[in-house]
Order: C-alpha cells, then structure tokens, then sequence
C-alpha cells in the first residue's frame, strides 16, 4: 500500500463525512457532470457510473476509456452493494489483515472486485441507496475523484 493511501479510519470518516441530505435524479445528474468536467479538465481517461439501488440513472465514457473499465465499475459497484462501504475501504480492510479481497472474501473475482473507485451513496435517515463510480485510473486515483466531486457536490445541497 502507497504511504500516502488513506488509513481505514480516514476511509470510514469520508463516508461519515459524505452522506448526503437528499439524492434525486437531478442530484445524480449534477454529480455525473461534475465527475465530466473534472475527468475533462484532467484527461482522464475514465468511465463513470451512478446508481440508486438497480437503475443506472448516470454513465459516462471520457475518451481513452474503454469497456473494460466498464466491466471493473460493474465489479466495484457490487462490492459496494454488498458491504455498504467504499470499495477501497473494503480492500483496505483486507490488506490490513495481511491478506487480499480476492483471497480471502469467498466471492469470485470476476464478479466484485475490491479496488478504489465506487463509493456508496448515503442519505441521512435512509443509508446508502447507491453507488457512484469512476474507472480507469489506478485505484487510488479513481476512489479520490470520486471523494473530491462530493465533498464539492455536498456544499451545493441544501439540507
């Protein structure tokens, strides 16, 4: 692990830290076109993806992405379902324990992968009801962008 990737404590305050009072589709819309513009102003080659519960209310390919990064939000996106945290945070979890996700969690990797980069969508009184992901840069990279356009997201929600 980077000696600069967060630790578990500072993964589990970003999520504390990042629930939202409300998520309506033109929330989804709006965080979606900020994770654009800051993917375009970086040329990052990158897809992203926003879901409340199973409906895909936001996707985005940036040039320089491709179906494979797809294929890897589908994977993160399902560990976030299943754990309600972080996809980084859950293979942090793991690491810290000396292992690896895909060792040591029982699920198949081609199916969930732990790797930065889907974050889950909480909302005050109602947990997490989805997902926002960005695929294509290392994981660390990915899971960042993602905390960076809802820290900004959150200031523009008022409660």
């Amino acid at each position: 692990m980077s000696p600069n990737a967060p630790t578990i404590s500072e993964l589990i305050a970003q999520e504390r830290r990042l629930t939202l009072p409300h998520f309506s589709y033109d929330d989804a819309y709006a965080l979606g076109d900020l994770l654009v513009s800051m993917a375009r102003k970086r040329h990052a080659p990158v897809a992203i993806d926003i879901r409340r519960g199973a409906q895909q209310m936001f996707h985005a390919a940036l040039p320089g992405s491709s179906a494979d990064n797809d294929a890897w939000i589908d994977r993160k996106r399902k560990v976030v379902e299943r754990y309600g945290e972080s996809s980084y945070l859950v293979g942090t979890r793991f690491r810290a324990k000396g292992t690896t996700f895909d060792d040591s969690s029982r699920l198949n990797p081609s199916d969930y992968a732990a790797h930065g980069g889907s974050f889950p969508i909480a909302v005050e009184g109602a947990g997490v009801i989805g997902s926002v992901t960005v695929s294509g840069l290392p994981q660390a990279e990915d899971h960042a962008m993602v905390v960076e356009a809802l820290e900004q997201f959150a200031t523009t929600l008022d409660a």
